[in-house]
């Protein structure tokens, strides 16, 4: 089958893209695959086709309106120029104003109506945030309409898509994301305690990692930062992985006013962030939003206990007291979630740590890939 895959960037460190970039790698030998983005790290040349879309990236809402206009002018282009037919055509939620399956990792007009007022970031960043978030909702009903097929990563999304646009329903299918167990075990030779140390963490100082690209807001980093400084004087720190140069910048000036410089350290955007991972003592996550984060699966795999809000997608793995904590949406929630944690012995901890890993054992890139096979293979028919 001929497929052309749409979508901003195909890249290791974007979470749908990087999902695309799997499903791509294992099945690029079975059909014929022709990407059209803005970046594209191809983990075969040899056999995937990549047209490059040149529009810029930031902000989020500017990439939205240039890749509408432009995308569909270089793909017709593509297909006069080669006399290439697509049996498929596949694009991320609403980025595409046509196309036959739409790859869905977020519900816009849901996440406007339900959680915008509480999490929306502020200033002119925040008002490209929300136009970004109203432009896809705009479209979703236009996209959702015309597609045949609708993918997405949780049941929990699904339900919340059928709930916003009951024309979905029927189309859609949930192929759950991947972890690679292997590579995020951790390893014999890796130094957890001079890692540690490098990080000036000193011994009997307890490390939550908080790991995000960006919409600090969104995923719950003030909730963290806010139950961070109730617990006085307990030896805990906070290592924030993730986030452009100018949104770190940001962020280490209201940690600044909070007089928490000396607890929290923020390490910016990292192509490998498993080392945080195994450095830390337990992964913190309270987001407001999201419908099955790839981190979550991560640090699971990586043995660390999660402490977390209920979440589409981890809610199917997770299991309160036994793979970690499920908190409330609160600095109260957050707080008692650390106290928890806390309060567990150093062989509690593991075995959380170690059920965490087992329970997403189910998520391997493996069966990502097979789950996809079969896809193609129903819509081939």
């Amino acid at each position: 089958m001929r497929v052309a895959v749409v979508d901003y960037k195909i890249v290791p460190n974007n979470p749908i893209g990087s999902c695309h970039r799997q499903m791509l790698a294992g099945l690029c030998r079975e059909h014929e695959f022709t990407v059209f983005a803005v970046e594209f790290d191809n983990p075969c040349p040899e056999r995937i086709r990549f047209v490059r879309v040149p529009v810029p990236t930031k902000p989020l809402a500017l990439l939205f309106v240039a890749f509408h206009l432009v995308a569909p002018v270089v793909y017709w282009l593509y297909r006069l120029r080669t006399g290439v037919r697509f049996d498929l055509v596949q694009m991320v939620e609403s980025n595409l104003i046509f196309g036959d399956l739409s790859y869905a990792h977020f519900c816009h007009r849901a996440y406007l109506r339900r959680y915008w007022k509480e999490t929306g970031a502020k200033g002119l960043r925040g008002w490209f945030r929300w136009l970004d978030h109203w432009l896809h909702a705009l479209m979703e009903p236009w996209v959702y309409r015309r597609v045949k097929y609708v993918v997405v990563p949780s049941q929990g999304l699904r339900q919340e898509l059928e709930g916003a646009y009951p024309l979905v329903r029927g189309k859609v299918k949930v192929v759950p994301n991947p972890v690679d167990l292997d590579r995020m075990r951790l390893p014999e030779e890796f130094d957890r305690e001079g890692f540690r140390r490098d990080q000036g963490v000193a011994p009997g100082e307890v490390v939550l990692v908080f790991v995000a690209l960006g919409h600090f807001d969104r995923k719950g980093l003030p909730l963290v930062l806010q139950a961070l400084k109730g617990l006085g004087d307990l030896p805990v720190k906070l290592w924030v992985v993730g986030g452009e140069a100018d949104l770190v910048q940001e962020w280490r000036k209201r940690v600044e006013r909070m007089d928490l410089g000396e607890r929290v350290r923020f390490f910016g955007m990292q192509r490998d962030v498993r080392p945080f991972l195994w450095g830390a003592d337990a992964f913190v996550f309270p987001s407001f939003y999201e419908v099955f984060p790839l981190v979550s699966l991560e640090a699971a795999a990586a043995g660390l206990l999660l402490i977390v809000t209920p979440l589409h997608g981890v809610e199917e793995f997770m299991r309160d007291g036994e793979t970690g904590f499920v908190v409330e949406r609160s600095v109260e929630g957050v707080s008692n979630g650390i106290r928890r944690f806390l309060a567990l012995t150093a062989s509690d901890k593991l075995a959380l740590g170690q059920q965490a890993r087992e329970a997403v054992r189910g998520y391997s890139a493996k069966q990502f890939v097979a789950n996809w096979r079969e896809f193609y293979r129903m819509a081939k028919g």
